[in-house]
């Protein structure tokens, strides 16, 4: 037997490794592109909170993420575009934030007053506060900067006030507790402003919170005593 057979038996029996799918240039280009995008978005974020959005400058945001202007212009247009995509998040993470405190709770009023103090506690964020209350108006405009926040803030406010009218009387419609979830949202806006305008915050949430939360215990009064709101455009029952 030759020596190379003599060995190939003598060496133990290896399990065959399997083979590691490539990954093609293209997927890599789309990964590093993602990731270039959302640093980008970090940075920006990140120096329109410190600074707000006339005092940063593309350059800072290139700076910051370790990329060329190029590189920022392939995903966005211009800084108007990186500050719509900073709005954006900030919304969307806000909005995600209170909708998750809102569904650890089934009851419609503990679930309103939860929903009411994650709102108040997001609006004394420094991101927050300034990329969406302070600049968003002036930089998106009022119509856009309405449609925003009803995109990513409103259908909360439709769903606690939904279910707090649901609890506490049964003759609305959908027109009427739309009615009601715009005024709710309406003094939401407000609050927020209020808020970020105030020289304490911290005493603009607590009365804010007992303001609101007087509305609501007087919702619920009504509910336990069996009084209803009725709708004028359905007829009053018998």
């Amino acid at each position: 037997m030759s020596g190379r057979k003599q060995a190939e038996r003598l060496l133990p029996s290896l399990p065959k490794v399997p083979k590691v799918p490539g990954v093609s240039g293209a997927g890599r280009r789309a990964r590093f592109s993602a990731a270039t995008k959302q640093t980008l978005l970090e940075v920006a974020t990140q120096l329109f909170t410190e600074h707000g959005f006339r005092a940063t400058s593309l350059d800072q945001i290139t700076a910051g993420a370790e990329v060329t202007k190029g590189a920022l212009y392939h995903h966005f247009s211009g800084k108007q575009a990186v500050f719509d995509a900073v709005f954006t998040a900030v919304q969307d993470d806000a909005a995600a934030r209170i909708s998750a405190v809102a569904r650890t709770h089934d009851d419609p009023w503990l679930k309103a007053q939860a929903s009411l103090r994650a709102f108040l506690a997001v609006v004394q964020e420094p991101a927050y506060q300034q990329v969406v209350m302070h600049d968003g108006p002036a930089v998106l405009g009022h119509e856009r900067f309405r449609e925003q926040e009803e995109r990513s803030a409103y259908g909360i406010v439709q769903e606690v006030v939904g279910a707090v009218l649901e609890a506490s009387t049964s003759t609305l419609d959908e027109p009427m507790k739309a009615t009601f979830s715009r005024i709710f949202f309406g003094a939401m806006t407000a609050a927020g402003e209020s808020v970020s305008a105030a020289e304490d915050p911290a005493q603009a949430v607590a009365r804010i919170e007992s303001a609101i939360g007087f509305i609501l215990l007087g919702l619920r009064t009504l509910a336990e005593q069996g009084v209803g709101l009725s709708d004028p455009d359905l007829p009053a029952a018998p």
